[in-house]
């Protein structure tokens, strides 16, 4: 299995969160190429065919990046308009992204409580649900998300012991299958 992790973090070089979890990923030597995408396209013009290149010769795509206002950063929405287009990702003729892996990892600045679903607050999983749209739109494997919360405040024991979770785990092939994987825990595993 082949894992392209695209990061969308502004300004990796001030981010303690992403920085470190970009960082612990490549370090795993599970990951075949990890992008910081906004080192890449500061002008935000995005290599449309190169990225459509990277997407065909990898199994499992990673997006990475901070929530920012309840949604993705900038780039990132600027990207998916882009790159995944009529005829190459989704469309009577061609779903070229058939089968493979979406899989998602946040940093979320706010507290839990601030995310329970209740009254005028929502959860990640439905601030996250365009990306569960996309990867049906697309015939991919949507994976179950993957955050932290407190980004913004979390101790360095905290991001690194999340970075070392999402390590361990961002390679194995029965989370293609979100709901077979859930099935699968044991009872009091999350």
């Amino acid at each position: 299995m082949k894992l392209l992790n695209l990061v969308f973090h502004p300004d990796l070089t001030t981010s303690r969160v992403n920085r470190t979890w970009k960082r612990m990923l490549e370090e795993s030597g599970k990951v075949d190429t990890s992008v910081d995408m906004y080192g890449r396209y500061p002008d935000f013009k995005i290599d449309v065919e190169q990225e459509q290149a990277a997407l065909l010769n990898h199994n499992r795509i990673i997006f990475q990046f901070p929530m920012y206002w309840y949604s993705v950063t900038p780039l990132l929405k600027k990207w998916l308009d882009d790159v995944l287009t009529y005829g190459f990702a989704y469309g009577s003729s061609s779903n070229r992204l058939e089968g493979k892996d979406l899989q998602v990892i946040v940093s979320v600045g706010g507290h839990p409580r601030f995310y329970s679903g209740f009254d005028i607050y929502a959860t990640v999983h439905e601030l996250l649900r365009p990306f569960q749209l996309t990867a049906n739109l697309c015939k991919m494997n949507y994976m179950l998300p993957l955050w932290m919360f407190r980004a913004d405040e979390a101790s360095e024991n905290t991001i690194q012991e999340n970075g070392r979770r999402w390590a361990e785990l961002i390679d194995d092939p029965r989370r293609s299958d979100a709901r077979e994987f859930l099935r699968s825990l044991p009872d009091g595993t999350d």
